[in-house]
């Protein structure tokens, strides 16, 4: 499946105005993250994890109306992913994020 436009359909519908550029980001943070952080058997890179980035960021947008799109689907990568990711983990996703 495109994870990508169905990110982009999903976060439209949360109503994101230009919601492309931010899945596409989003996508591409699962894919460098499920090649290089270590395995573990919590750590989800597939569709699950990107609806549940999805429903976050709506809610954030919800809460910020205004707000930078993009740092808030970035806003939700991180609170989603943080509580699930080893210490050494959460260092390298950070980096990929940023």
């Amino acid at each position: 499946p495109d994870y990508a436009l169905i990110a982009e359909i999903s976060l439209f519908s949360f109503g994101f105005g230009d919601p492309r550029p931010s899945s596409k980001k989003m996508v591409g943070t699962f894919k460098l993250s499920s090649e290089q952080l270590s395995s573990q058997d919590h750590y989800d890179f597939g569709m699950r994890a990107v609806k549940s980035v999805i429903n976050a960021a709506g809610l954030l947008k919800r809460a910020q109306p205004d707000g930078d799109e993009e740092l808030l689907v970035m806003r939700a990568l991180l609170d989603v992913n943080r509580p699930k990711f080893l210490k050494d983990d959460l260092i390298l996703f950070q980096g990929i994020i940023s």
